[in-house]
């Protein structure tokens, strides 16, 4: 009786261990199949993830995007949505990862894999400068008279209805509305990544933008993909050797840095 235990279950374990290597890797093979590595972002988060004059994608996430493809062998094919459609979509199989300046957190890494952190960025504010003065912690931001917009379905939603609860709360689907309410005055201050604040400061420093110069929060970026351990292998793998060879800070330097590719954005 002993023995046909031990027979069954190890007769189980290896038809699981079976199972498990016929399901593996469905994504990797969909990508290979189609020559094709479908990649989800926003194209509105500059400087991860923007959408040039030429209507070409560029940003820190799209060189990754492309350097990810070029290893494979397949071409890349960027789509864009807002930021709140992206989990939903790699979820559905519409795209085969995300790219988009997001935020590993404990509840998205619950519906989706996460290889990363690729960069650390955080949270920063962005006001007209005759405001600033008053907005540049949580704390001066956290009170009924100040109204303030944030990334829907983002960190920064987040981050704003847990340490500015008093405040007004608009949310907005991409980053350019927000800015849009900025300069009409519907709102008083954005709360977004550092880098996109910092950034658009620097872009619109004529009209009276500034910035908080240090991030308010820890904020670790990763690549979203749906389970597929032979796809998340691959990704682990290939950032480490990105970050090892020294192309990833190269990219960083480039992108997070300023440089002519500001002049190539709307």
């Amino acid at each position: 009786m002993k023995k046909t235990f031990v027979f069954v279950a190890l007769l189980s374990a290896f038809s699981l261990m079976f199972a498990m290597a016929a399901s593996a890797g469905p994504a990797m093979d969909r990508i290979m199949k189609k020559g094709e590595l479908v990649v989800g972002t926003s194209g509105t988060q500059p400087p991860m993830t923007a959408l040039a004059k030429k209507g070409e994608i560029i940003g820190l996430d799209a060189d990754i995007s492309r350097a990810m493809a070029s290893a494979m062998g397949v071409k890349v094919k960027f789509v864009l949505m807002p930021f709140a459609k992206l989990l939903p979509a790699l979820e559905s199989g519409r795209v085969d990862m995300i790219l988009s300046g997001m935020t590993i957190t404990p509840k998205r890494n619950q519906k989706v894999a996460f290889v990363g952190p690729y960069y650390v960025s955080g949270k920063g504010i962005l006001a007209v400068a005759e405001k600033y003065a008053a907005l540049q912690d949580a704390k001066g931001l956290d009170t009924p008279e100040v109204t303030v917009a944030a990334l829907k379905n983002s960190t920064s939603q987040k981050f704003a209805e847990t340490l500015m609860s008093k405040a007004k709360l608009i949310l907005t689907a991409t980053y350019d509305e927000a800015i849009d309410l900025l300069f009409k005055g519907k709102i008083d201050v954005i709360v977004a990544d550092f880098y996109f604040c910092a950034l658009t400061a620097y872009r619109y420093q004529d009209k009276g933008l500034m910035a908080g110069k240090s991030p308010l929060t820890f904020e670790p970026l990763g690549i979203a993909m749906a389970e597929d351990t032979l796809l998340i292998n691959w990704v682990q793998n290939f950032m480490i050797s990105l970050q090892g060879s020294g192309k990833l800070k190269q990219m960083g330097k480039k992108w997070l840095k300023g440089g002519s590719w500001i002049d190539e954005l709307p």
